[in-house]
């Protein structure tokens, strides 16, 4: 097992696995002042230091900073936004591996950081106490200490001017002063930042030099981190470095060079994406404020980020650092600037867009294209439901996401979830209670039907099941059986719906939340019950399974012979209630024809309980009524000129809950189409075995493919008067068993 120790021990490397590296326990915290309110929230910091000596053996370094951070060596950019918004744990950090061994045995090496410190709390990060770096490595020369050279960017701020982001957001909007330092290069090393310097001061709230214990991981893939005894934690970024497409053209740009008339200037981007401005320009005078945003900077009816750039005078570049989304970028560049360029950056989470979905309906075809773009743009240093209003990991989207990716993504993608499952683990509270959005420092109320479906079979077992990675059932089982343990039947054996924070359900209307709670449970005690026989607890396998055993029959109760409908519920029956009982496989085959008939009918669920309704239609063998229902929920989204799924079925109607149009939890549709109407889905673990039952519906022909653990999977069906033709290719490694 390789571990990382961030001061003692040792750690695996993204870049090379399975060698090992020993990093300096001498490394420190360090700032600009002991005074940790000396920078403030969202203003930079700038760290250099010059080696001349002790480089023969440049390996890795391994790089905390609060918040983000862009690392030069010898002035080329080795990394940009480097670090994850903290709260692996609470009171923990992530550290990036970085393999500088190209630089080993240079006669001289310059290492320029610039920290962003983001100074606040949000519904992703848990604010650190001060802006502050740490580098640790086996080569002394290059940790961090009190040799290093520190100060305050002079012409970084975050005082771009309002609107500010919303509470919600942990970073601010980001101001250069081009008139304190011009620019002839957009990359120059701290945005050519030359001092002058402070000594580096040691953080001693932060510092971690005192002894440090490991903490055993259970995979060298994974999380992995020491335990401090000054209380700071440090975990081993297990994702990549973010995807880089390079600085581009905008598609339909003006001719340029152009005089501005101060008029904004309004560029399409080819999709919805997460980018950052470039612009090259010369103001005669300096002084002039440009200010760059997109279409998306009121996202979901709450401001997000916007940067601005003052420009000094002359012929100068600029790219804002900070990323931001939408299908427009908007200049706002005051009268007489002469606009000789203007590009834009994306970036975005390391994967591939490598499964495929078509068909003979242009509508569906353009539905999972859209699920698609929808599931890229809200992944990046964690799960978000959208990346414009919140960033915020919320478990309702992430148990939708993580199933997409499955059948859209390359198995990259599969490091979030891990990083995503993990950290919902470790922030189980005292009470045993789990919670959403994680990490947070402002947030920490549970949403007991969202953690129900996350620990259960649509969450953490989907992903067990299409990776087939075990380890994961060990590492969750303790939180896992704390959590379900929480919950108490009634004298008739129904689940008593936990409180919790919020106890949300769902938006919309005619919620019947006891059946909600009882089908959510049951699934959650499903899976339960499989993980607690495969890690070894057998006490806890049969007390799953007779919990549910006594919660099916205590829901036959409230059968009306036409629907299921607690007692407490006034309205009529609720269609999502009605999902759940068949997903769970609670509602027996007699109630089969009336659940059909109320589920084509009763439409009162949101997009995210969307997926469910019609994956109870799709395991009810009824893929015409599902692909019918898929078709007419969905149209005005497909046939929408944005490129992404909406939070609602409108958008900015209050009724489901505001109206994000980048919101994750409306890609479901992705995953029935490829698993239900391609009909390929895992039988277990890891794809070793496969079923393949295509459930076409009213469609003639489709086809797709999709990236397994063991390789790719592709497959073709064409639907005729006489049955299905299927051909499809699969590994040798994979056994499939066919169904059609």
């Amino acid at each position: 097992m390789v571990l990382l120790m961030a001061a003692l021990g040792v750690a695996s490397c993204e870049q090379d696995r399975g060698r090992t590296y020993r990093a300096n326990v001498n490394a420190a915290w360090i700032g600009i002042s002991s005074d940790v309110d000396t920078i403030q929230a969202g203003e930079w910091l700038c760290y250099h230091k010059l080696i001349t000596a002790g480089l023969e053996d440049l390996d890795t370094i391994y790089i905390t900073a609060d918040t983000k951070y862009w690392l030069w060596v010898n002035e080329k950019l080795v990394v940009r936004e480097g670090g994850l918004p903290w709260g692996p744990v609470p009171g923990g950090a992530y550290t990036d591996a970085v393999d500088l061994s190209d630089f080993a045995g240079s006669g001289e090496l310059r290492l320029d950081v610039a920290v962003w410190y983001w100074g606040r709390d949000g519904f992703a990060h848990q604010s650190g106490p001060a802006a502050a770096l740490r580098i640790s490595s086996s080569t002394a020369a290059v940790v961090t200490d009190t040799s290093w050279s520190v100060a305050k960017h002079p012409a970084l701020s975050p005082r771009a001017g309002g609107p500010y982001p919303n509470y919600r957001l942990a970073a601010s909007h980001v101001l250069f002063d081009g008139s304190q330092k011009t620019l002839a290069d957009a990359d120059a090393c701290l945005w050519g930042y030359d001092g002058p310097w402070s000594a580096a001061v040691v953080h001693t709230v932060l510092d971690s030099t005192s002894h440090e214990e490991s903490i055993p991981s259970s995979s060298e893939e994974s999380q992995q981190r020491t335990s401090s005894s000054t209380g700071y934690n440090h975990t081993l970024r297990p994702i990549a470095q973010w995807k880089d497409f390079g600085r581009k053209p905008y598609p339909q740009a003006p001719e340029m060079p152009l005089v501005s008339d101060g008029t904004p200037l309004t560029l399409d981007l080819p999709y919805n994406a997460q980018v950052t401005a470039y612009l090259d320009v010369t103001s005669a005078t300096g002084g002039d404020t440009i200010t760059m945003m997109t279409d998306n900077f009121r996202g979901g009816g709450a401001y997000n980020y916007k940067a601005a750039y003052i420009t000094g005078p002359g012929r100068q570049v600029y790219q804002m650092p900070n990323w931001i989304n939408g299908h427009q970028m908007i200049y706002d560049i005051p009268a007489d600037v002469t606009v000789h360029d203007l590009q834009y950056r994306e970036t975005g989470y390391a994967t591939e867009i490598a499964g495929s979905f078509h068909s003979d309906d242009p509508l569906l075809d353009e539905l999972w294209t859209k699920a698609a773009r929808t599931l890229y743009i809200t992944m990046r240093d964690n799960y978000m439901d959208c990346p414009d209003r919140e960033r915020a990991q919320w478990w309702g989207d992430v148990v939708i996401e993580l199933e997409e990716t499955m059948y859209a993504l390359d198995r990259e993608s599969d490091r979030l979830t891990r990083k995503a499952l993990l950290e919902l683990m470790h922030w189980q509270k005292a009470d045993s209670s789990l919670f959403s959005p994680i990490p947070a420092g402002n947030w920490d109320k549970e949403l007991p039907t969202q953690m129900l479906a996350s620990v259960g079979k649509y969450g953490l077992w989907t992903y067990y099941l299409h990776t087939g990675d075990e380890r994961i059932l060990h590492e969750s089982h303790a939180a896992v059986k704390r959590y379900l343990h929480l919950y108490e039947l009634d004298s008739t054996g129904m689940v008593i719906p936990r409180q919790g924070g919020w106890t949300w359900g769902d938006w919309g209307d005619n919620k019947d939340l006891p059946l909600l709670f009882a089908g959510w449970y049951a699934l959650a005690l499903e899976s339960y019950a499989d993980m607690s026989g495969i890690v070894g607890d057998p006490d806890e396998a049969l007390w799953a399974d007779e919990r549910w055993t006594s919660l099916s029959r205590a829901v036959q109760s409230h059968w009306t012979g036409s629907a299921y409908k607690s007692s407490e519920h006034t309205g009529p029956p609720d269609g999502r209630a009605q999902a759940l009982m068949v997903l769970s496989g609670m509602a027996p085959a007699s109630h089969e024809p009336a659940l059909i008939s109320l589920l084509a009918e009763e439409k009162e669920c949101s997009p995210y309980f969307e997926k469910y309704v019609l994956e109870a239609l799709y395991r009810l063998d009824q893929p015409d009524i599902a692909i019918d229902r898929m078709r007419s929920r969905y149209r005005e989204m497909i046939e929408s000129p944005l490129t992404t799924l909406w939070e609602g079925w409108s958008l900015n109607d209050a009724k489901w809950g505001g109206g994000t149009y980048n919101h994750a939890w409306s890609g479901g549709p992705l995953s029935l189409l490829s698993g239900y109407a391609l009909g390929v889905q895992p039988v277990s673990p890891g794809y070793d075995t496969i079923h393949i039952r295509p459930q076409l519906g009213p469609l003639r022909r489709a086809s797709g493919s999709l990236q397994s653990p063991h390789g790719e999977i592709t497959i073709s069906i064409h639907q005729s008067d006489d049955g299905l033709q299927v051909t499809y290719d699969v590994p040798s490694t994979i056994h499939v068993i066919e169904e059609y």
